[in-house]
């Protein structure tokens, strides 16, 4: 089987391999897709938290995204941690140069744990010079609202708060309402001409660990080969849906996902 479509991930990297680059690599991987990537941080943590973060040089990540993309032209990108003003920055400026429209942004801003991940000067960046950047923007609960600095306690409120990203420039808006506490799960997609509404049973576990990025890159990877972005989002969070149901139940914390629920390994691999 090849590849069916390019894609660059400007992220960070996790340590235990559930989130971060290593969760994005997987499931480009696993959706088949052809991944590359630019590392914009070295994180040491496993199921039970973040332990350190070491930041990029900025110059180093642009350096990354230039010169791969000079040789293998990405069909689409994927956006991930971006921590610092510098970093946003070096990150548009290589995006200028590289011309690739098919872009979804996941802004990640607090680790699973609460660890903080960006600081504010680089959230009020982001609002301003990148959300008219993107194609889509894939913000959880607390990262909706830290963006639109609203409370967000239902679908209503997920809808204000797209509307309020929508103002800032984005384009296309899916708010993810996994942190709502309800038995079903409501992802709302929102831009200028329509509102969708994606339901699903929660999945009661804790093994949950790398489900944003996994979900922005598994988007990311439909949307590179053709599908509109409703549809991308539509099967994307069933992706992750199998993923969470068929968790492997790895680490004392928040366990990894499955990436690999969507290949049928052969017999005589096994």
């Amino acid at each position: 089987m090849k590849p069916k479509s390019k894609i660059l991930i400007i992220a960070g990297s996790d340590s235990s391999g559930g989130a971060g680059i290593q969760a994005d690599i997987k499931t480009i991987t696993s959706l088949g897709g052809y991944a590359m990537t630019a590392i914009t941080a070295v994180t040491s943590q496993n199921t039970t938290g973040v332990n350190s973060i070491m930041p990029v040089n900025y110059k180093e990540i642009s350096k990354q995204i230039e010169f791969t993309c000079r040789d293998i032209q990405p069909d689409a990108i994927k956006i991930g941690m971006l921590h610092s003003s510098k970093v946003i920055n070096s990150v548009l400026s290589s995006l200028e140069k590289i011309k690739v429209n098919k872009i979804v942004l996941d802004p990640v801003m607090v680790a699973k744990g609460g660890t903080r991940l960006i600081d504010k000067n680089s959230t009020e960046m982001l609002k301003k010079k990148m959300l008219n950047k993107v194609s889509l923007i894939t913000p959880n609960i607390p990262e909706a609202e830290i963006i639109t600095k609203t409370k967000i306690n239902s679908k209503e409120d997920m809808i204000f708060a797209a509307n309020i990203l929508l103002n800032l420039g984005a384009k296309n808006v899916l708010i993810k309402g996994g942190h709502l506490k309800k038995q079903n799960i409501i992802d709302v997609f929102v831009n200028k001409k329509e509102i969708s509404i994606f339901k699903n049973k929660k999945i009661n576990t804790k093994n949950t660990h790398g489900t944003g990025c996994t979900l922005s890159s598994a988007i990311t990877a439909y949307f590179a080969c053709g599908k509109t972005l409703k549809k991308s989002c539509e099967m994307a969070i069933k992706y992750v849906n199998e993923a969470i149901a068929s968790r492997p139940n790895y680490g004392k914390g928040h366990g990894p996902i499955n990436h690999l629920n969507s290949i049928e390994i052969k017999r005589r691999f096994l």
